[in-house]
């Protein structure tokens, strides 16, 4: 008979990584606001109005980048908060196609993964 869940102790192993995971990603996360905010800000104001004019260019570009990072990192928290709270309710690990368990080297890899490779697979194939 197929295992329908991890055990408690497995489920501890995934917590702490995805906690380590969590913690670098908020930090990042954190890092990314400070730049959209100016605060690590290391902008040229007395220059020459033509490269004023093509550093504000590059900066708004730049600053377009650094949103869509933040955006992205901001999404990965949530992935990995609601990992834990899979863990929280035992069901983490579980495919949510399939209803199989997760290959716990995926898990380790990508620990907010919801979908077996098989399933990951049959939804790209459609």
């Amino acid at each position: 008979m197929a295992e329908t869940r991890f055990s408690d102790a497995e489920l501890k192993e995934f917590e702490d990584l995805i906690n380590q995971k969590l913690e670098q990603a908020r930090s990042d996360y954190d890092q990314l606001q400070r730049s959209l905010s100016y605060e690590d800000d290391n902008r040229t104001e007395d220059t020459a109005p033509t490269f004023k004019m093509m550093e504000d260019g590059s900066d708004t570009m730049s600053r377009e980048e650094t949103a869509q990072l933040a955006a992205r990192q901001q999404k990965f928290i949530m992935s990995l908060e609601n990992a834990l709270l899979r863990i929280k309710n035992k069901t983490y690990g579980v495919c949510r196609v399939t209803g199989k368990l997760i290959a716990k080297e995926r898990l380790r890899l990508v620990p907010h993964a919801t979908m077996s490779i098989e399933a990951k697979n049959n939804q790209d194939n459609r």
